[in-house]
């Protein structure tokens, strides 16, 4: 007969069960790690990092978030939420919290986890994957994590009136603007992404703009025609958006249809820019978080068949864990790891961008607090698994073929045989032939000089996908594939991130004349979003026309402005830990931020002033004047090299400024630190009141 536990027994038993479980995956993920830090000389196999990942996450979300939340922030679901207290059916609605898990992903999760692995995949494998997954679960998770917590407690303010409110009204003035300014660099920079990813696909460009009617039918559906029945309308959903995934093919592959949706450059431009005003200004449950939502699976659906293909297939991966360009001479990108693979990796690790969608849109729409950790913290991890993957797409193909395709043509030469003995002459061999038959496997003229990530990012995703289902004879589908999830991982960035900007301008609006910053005031509403619009629209279609114009020009600040703006949301989260009277955990936000600063500054300092004409602006631009100067430029492009050095000068101020605005915010946040522990200033937190849910637990 089997024994038959007492109560007390039973309690005991399933508390050893789950430290033995949880004993055992943080043990595999251990041995992951180590193996994928100390093994030296033959190819390591690929099943390793995907281990590696997914039991660190498991890992810090059992054990690191769940001490955040219940010691640092201590979430309470007795209290009210903006969605509850401030209901208006457009920006502020109550969600469900895994429709918000989807808005949430999809709003953060942009181009910076897919290409900056990618690109600094140069250094070899290890630096990144460490990087990502520490970075992740110590900074970028922590970071979206207690932002959306305090912008929750704030009754959904953003980023830059928390610096305000919470830090001082100068240092608050001052990031306010500088997060603004990021804001608007990063949009134009993803919105020009967009715009190439598209106008070369039907595909894409087909399944996207059908997005945008099913998010509205969705919308719909769970607003009038179902409430409440979220299972029901994701299966409709998701069955929408899988049947137009698959149609996107038919319509490349139909020469009237392709030319339907084959679209110029300036038309793509337009279409965006009224999508990104409708996504602005519409309410936010008829349109973008429907969509976000439905992108979501597409974005998880694709990465976490990516992981199950690795799992199945297990590529080798062939670059090294270090490469020669650790030194700096790397030609991709020059810099040096530190302070470049974390500037690059950016979004994967931590990014500054997703500070903004947790003080936007998300603390307006959650129902508990304590779903922010499942949606802050846990979002960020997915982001990161994301970061791996593409590591991991990026590693499997021969370090060779890597560098030629990511290389520009200034560095290892503009013809095949040029670029192959160049590349192979470091000691990564690599023929013409091969990739000239690579380009045509994949159905493109040519794969050298694409510079950028996204194409050899594409190259690894079809290599491992058509490992798995279809072979060689299917690896030109599977890369437009990835092209086209590529460009639909992006588009979410930006309607989310237009979104909080109308936030952003309408706070600031506020200050000039109060009814501009009333949120439900439709007037504030249209002037706010056509605003926010035509800032990084401008910069966008200018961008367009003129290869060295509108936002190309500002393209070198992204991955420093993201950072800088991570540094920034740091500073407020760690001042308001302190008002709160958390000096005992205040390390959980004050490392990462002290790391962060360090690395943005030193990464600043470099781009403006380092006498490496591949790192520095001003060098490069000075030793582009003296080739001007020594007649070395060719009459028809003096015009050019001197629009060059325009931009170059430009990039190094805006660079300047924007750290010397975020070092006037850690100046007043370290005056107002002092003030509080010196016990000469009484802490004044700007929380709102305490109110008490009126909605049951189950609701």
């Amino acid at each position: 007969m089997f024994h038959e536990f007492a109560p007390g027994e039973e309690i005991i038993l399933k508390r050893l069960l789950q430290i033995v479980a949880w004993t055992g995956v943080a043990a595999l993920g251990a041995v992951a790690l180590s193996t994928i830090a100390l093994h030296r000389g033959e190819p390591i196999n690929a099943t390793w990092f995907v281990l590696a990942a997914v039991c660190c996450y498991l890992v810090a979300y059992r054990l690191y978030s769940a001490f955040i939340a219940a010691k640092v922030l201590a979430l309470d679901n007795t209290r009210a939420t903006p969605s509850e207290r401030r209901e208006d059916g457009r920006d502020f609605v109550p969600t469900n919290k895994w429709v918000l898990f989807g808005h949430h992903f999809a709003a953060i999760a942009g181009p910076g986890p897919l290409v900056g692995p990618t690109l600094a995949a140069q250094f070899g494998y290890l630096p990144g994957t460490l990087w990502l997954i520490a970075g992740a679960a110590f900074a970028g998770c922590v970071q979206d994590f207690v932002i959306l917590f305090c912008s929750i407690r704030r009754d959904g303010k953003t980023l830059g009136e928390m610096a305000r409110e919470e830090v001082s009204e100068r240092g608050g003035l001052v990031a306010h603007l500088a997060v603004l300014a990021i804001m608007i660099i990063l949009l134009g920079v993803v919105a020009l992404v967009i715009v190439n990813a598209l106008k070369s696909s039907p595909w894409a460009t087909f399944t996207l703009a059908m997005t945008i009617p099913i998010a509205l039918l969705l919308g719909v559906y769970l607003r009038y025609l179902r409430p409440g029945r979220v299972l029901e309308a994701s299966l409709i959903g998701v069955a929408l958006v899988l049947f137009v995934v698959v149609a996107g093919q038919w319509v490349a592959d139909s020469p009237a249809w392709a030319k339907a949706f084959t679209m110029s450059g300036i038309t793509l431009v337009f279409a965006i820019i009224a999508y990104g005003f409708a996504a602005s200004a519409l309410p936010v449950w008829l349109l973008l978080a429907p969509r976000d939502y439905l992108s979501a699976f597409i974005k998880a659906g694709a990465i976490f068949s990516l992981a199950a293909g690795i799992l199945l297939v297990r590529p080798q991966v062939l670059m090294p864990p270090l490469t020669r360009f650790v030194d700096g001479t790397g030609p991709v990108f020059a810099g040096k790891i530190f302070p470049f693979c974390f500037i690059t990796i950016a979004c994967g690790a931590i990014s500054g961008f997703h500070s903004l969608i947790s003080s936007g849109t998300t603390p307006k729409m959650i129902q508990r607090e304590g779903h922010a950790r499942f949606i802050g913290y846990g979002a960020m991890l997915l982001e990161s698994f994301v970061g791996v993957m593409a590591m991991v797409a990026a590693c499997a193909m021969t370090p060779g073929v890597y560098f030629a395709i990511n290389s520009p043509a200034s560095i290892v030469g503009a013809t095949p045989a040029a670029a192959a003995a160049t590349i192979s002459s470091w000691g990564y061999p690599v023929t013409a032939d091969t990739m000239t038959g690579l380009a045509h496997a994949v159905g493109e003229q040519t794969l050298l000089n694409r510079a950028g990530g996204a194409p050899s990012l594409a190259v690894g995703m079809a290599q491992i996908f058509s490992s798995t289902i279809g072979g060689d004879r299917l690896l030109s589908i599977w890369y437009h594939f990835a092209i086209m999830f590529e460009a639909l991982f992006i588009l979410t960035v930006l309607d989310a991130g237009t979104r909080v900007g109308r936030f952003m301008i309408q706070e600031l609006g506020g200050r000039i004349w109060k009814p501009l910053g009333r949120m439900n005031w439709m007037p504030s509403i249209l002037l706010s979003s056509a605003i926010i619009v035509g800032a990084w629209g401008y910069f966008l279609y200018q961008g367009v026309v003129d290869p060295l114009g509108g936002i190309n020009s500002l393209w070198p600040l992204f991955g420093i402005s993201n950072q800088l703006l991570a540094a920034v949301a740091l500073v407020v989260a760690t001042t308001i830990l302190l008002k709160m009277g958390k000096l005992k955990w205040i390390w959980v936000t004050l490392l990462p931020m002290m790391w962060l600063v360090i690395i943005t500054m030193t990464a600043s300092y470099q781009k403006i002033f380092s006498a490496n004409a591949r790192i520095g602006f001003l060098a490069q631009a000075n030793a582009l004047a003296a080739q001007i100067a020594a007649g070395k430029v060719a009459a028809e492009k003096v015009a050019e090299a001197q629009r060059n050095i325009f931009n170059l000068r430009l990039d190094a101020v805006v660079t300047a400024v924007l750290a010397v605005m975020i070092l006037v915010l850690l100046v007043e946040a370290l005056m107002q630190w002092y003030a509080i522990l010196a016990r000469t200033r009484e802490p004044a937190l700007r929380e709102t009141p305490y109110v008490a849910t009126q909605w049951a637990e189950g609701d």
